[in-house]
C-alpha cells in the first residue's frame, strides 16, 4: 500500500458530475490507501483552513477543483507543519496550475497518473506573504478577471474570458509604477503586469524560457499598450518578439523577487482571486512543495533559444 492516509478536498459545487469524478477518483486510487478521506468545503476559506490543520497527519492530498480552489488549498497546506505530496484532480474552467504541471484534464485520468509516482519538488511564489502557485498580475488581467460574468463563465468557459477582455479593452487605462528587482529598476506606465510562476493562463501556454515550477525564478512581463491584437498574442502564447522590438511595448524580466510600486492602490489578481492590493512585494520560494505531475510536464519546458521572447534578464 503506497499510502497510509490520504485526504481529497473538493467544492462546494457538487451535483452529479461532481460525484462521478469522486467515484473515478476512489476507484483508481482505492487498493494504494489505506485511509482515505473526503472533505467537502462549504465556505470560501475553509480549504486554506483544512488543509493547514489537517495537511501535517496526511501522506497524500488530492484537491479537487479548479485555480481557485488550488489556490486556497495550497495556502493552507504550505502553512501545515510537514505539508504532504499533493495531488491536482482538474475540476475548474480553465486548470491553469493543472496544465503547468502536465495532467490530463479528466478527473479520472489525472487520478490515474498519480499512481505513476511523478513526484516532484516544486516552486510556489509569494506575493505579500500569501503563496501563489501560477500567476500574479496588476491592470488589464485584474479588470478582465473582475469583469468575468459568473453566469456566462458556467455556460461558456474559456470563451467567457475572452469576451470579459474585450470589454475590458475599451477602457484599459495605463497607470504609472516602480518596478524593482535584482537586476535595476524599471519605472513606466503599463496597462498590465503579469508575474509568472506557471505556465499557462487561461488555458494558453505562456511564451516563456525556463523550467517555469521548478528553475527558482518568476517571469514578468511588462505590457505598456492595451490593443486587441496584442491581448490575443499574450492570452494564447503567441510569439511577442516583435512587439518586444518596436518600441518597448513590451518587457520581459526574469527575476527571483521584486516590488511593486504604484501610485494608486491597485488590486492584485493572485491564481484568478482578487483580494490584495499594490504596493507587491513578490518572491519565489523554491522547492516550497511536492507535486504529482502529468505525462505532458515537458512539453511545457521551452528552451532559451525556443522562446517567443528574448529569456536574458532586463534591467529596465
Amino acid at each position: 500500500m503506497r499510502w497510509g492516509k490520504a485526504m481529497l478536498v473538493y467544492n462546494r459545487k457538487a451535483g452529479k458530475e461532481k460525484a462521478d469524478q469522486l467515484g473515478e477518483v476512489v476507484a483508481a486510487l482505492a487498493g494504494e490507501v489505506g485511509e482515505l478521506t473526503l472533505v467537502q468545503t462549504a465556505e470560501p476559506g475553509d480549504g486554506e483552513k483544512i488543509c493547514r490543520d489537517r495537511g501535517s497527519d496526511q501522506d497524500l492530498l488530492l484537491v479537487l477543483g479548479g485555480d481557485g480552489t488550488v489556490h486556497e488549498c495550497i495556502n493552507g497546506a504550505a502553512e501545515a507543519a510537514e505539508p504532504p505530496e499533493i495531488a491536482i484532480l482538474p475540476g475548474g474552467t480553465c486548470n491553469d496550475f493543472a496544465r503547468t504541471l502536465g495532467l490530463p484534464m479528466q478527473v479520472g485520468r489525472a487520478a490515474e497518473e498519480i499512481l505513476a509516482g511523478r513526484v516532484r519538488d516544486t516552486d510556489v511564489g509569494k506575493v505579500n506573504g500569501r503563496i501563489f502557485t501560477n500567476f500574479v498580475g496588476i491592470g488589464l488581467i485584474t479588470d478582465t478577471s473582475e469583469n468575468i460574468d459568473s453566469d456566462q463563465k458556467e455556460r461558456m468557459g474559456k470563451l467567457s474570458y475572452f469576451l470579459s477582455t474585450l470589454r475590458t479593452l475599451r477602457q484599459a487605462e495605463p497607470f504609472r509604477f516602480r518596478l524593482t528587482h535584482e537586476e535595476g529598476v524599471v519605472d513606466s506606465e503599463a496597462v498590465m503586469i503579469l508575474v509568472a510562476n506557471g505556465r499557462s493562463l487561461g488555458t494558453a501556454k505562456l511564451p516563456f524560457a525556463g523550467e517555469g515550477v521548478q528553475d527558482g525564478m518568476l517571469d514578468v512581463l511588462i505590457v505598456r499598450e492595451a490593443g486587441l491584437s496584442l491581448a490575443w498574442q499574450v492570452i494564447n502564447g503567441g510569439d511577442l518578439t516583435d512587439y518586444r522590438e518596436s518600441g518597448g511595448i513590451i518587457e520581459y524580466i526574469r527575476t527571483p523577487s521584486l516590488r511593486i510600486d504604484t501610485d494608486e492602490p491597485k488590486g492584485i489578481d493572485s491564481d484568478g482571486e482578487i483580494y490584495l492590493q499594490t504596493p507587491a512585494e513578490i518572491s519565489v520560494v523554491p522547492s516550497k512543495l511536492r507535486f504529482f505531475y502529468g505525462p505532458n510536464a515537458d512539453a511545457n519546458r521551452i528552451e532559451d533559444g525556443d522562446a517567443g521572447m528574448d529569456a536574458t534578464p532586463s534591467g529596465g
